[in-house]
């Protein structure tokens, strides 16, 4: 396998790209609930790149694809991918599209945590450790500093928007820790969105949520969503993962609840609350500690980092 190198600059212009999409998916999810519910649009964008992704996969590897082991594994990714997508869904009909990129993004902090517990090679150092402290601070600061100004509803979204983030870094866990790990890119993310369509779609039917206005505008946002995120930007991460160093696209990819939170008061308008400015800098300043340890320290050498 070819070393990972550093950042240059083409790495670092694609990776603005994919952060600028990812940080307007949640406001492309709010830009349509009227027409098309949350979860079912989760569904739709989940199932059509399952199609894609399963034919892609049966190509390259014909009609024994799933019979290398992979698929007990791909199965429970799938469960935590459903698992993130619903709590996304369910989050955003109750709490702003600033507050979830902000609260999903919380992520990394689990999987750090996970994948101390797990591995010895992934023990969390000293600054890692405050890192940790640091995040969840802000997540404290962010839900006890609310006070008035948000309601309990919108709490229990942004607690949702916080249960996705662990979804999402359990996830990280279970493929580190599985066949996975070794499987090509496309296998697990059609693990992943086959799943989540299934069962998004089923628990859309159990609500009678499964209408869509397919106006013109629709139709672009829901192309957006399955063929720009969910298709070409993970394929696009997952290749730049294979060539260039994963701590430095690591930093680089938080700059998506920034994108996230600018997009949400410029396309939205919706209002920041002064606790939850405050929280969110302190939980994007820990993440950025936690992920960002490798990069320090190779730059300092410091055994602690």
């Amino acid at each position: 396998m070819a070393p990972r190198k550093p950042l240059d600059l083409f790495a670092f212009s694609v990776m603005v790209a994919l952060c600028l999409c990812w940080g307007f998916q949640q406001i492309a999810v709010k830009l349509i609930a009227a027409d098309v519910t949350p979860v079912m649009q989760m569904a739709l964008r989940s199932g059509m790149a399952a199609v894609v992704l399963g034919a892609v996969t049966f190509r390259n590897e014909g009609p024994r694809a799933f019979a290398d082991g992979t698929l007990p594994a791909g199965l429970l990714v799938g469960l935590l991918f459903g698992l993130e997508f619903l709590f996304i869904a369910q989050g955003l009909v109750l709490t702003s599209a600033s507050h979830m990129v902000v609260f999903l993004y919380s992520a990394p902090i689990f999987s750090a945590l996970g994948l101390h517990l797990r591995f010895r090679e992934e023990r969390l150092k000293l600054l890692q450790w405050g890192g940790v402290a640091v995040a969840f601070g802000g997540i404290a600061v962010s839900f006890l500093g609310a006070g008035d100004q948000v309601s309990g509803d919108m709490l229990i979204g942004d607690a949702m928007g916080l249960l996705a983030g662990l979804a999402w870094g359990l996830t990280t866990v279970a493929i580190r820790g599985s066949r996975l790990s070794d499987a090509p890119a496309v296998k697990t993310l059609f693990y992943q969105v086959a799943f989540a369509g299934v069962m998004l779609l089923g628990i859309a039917a159990l609500r009678g949520e499964t209408g869509v206005n397919l106006t013109p505008t629709v139709a672009l946002n829901l192309g957006f969503q399955t063929i720009v995120i969910t298709l070409i930007s993970y394929v696009i991460w997952f290749w730049l993962l294979r060539k260039y160093l994963a701590s430095r696209l690591s930093i680089l990819s938080f700059l998506t609840p920034l994108f996230g939170v600018v997009f949400s008061v410029v396309v939205l308008h919706e209002p920041l609350e002064p606790a939850f400015v405050a929280g969110a800098l302190l939980v994007l300043a820990g993440i950025s500690l936690v992920s960002g340890a490798e990069l320090l320290r190779d730059r300092f050498g410091r055994a602690a980092v």
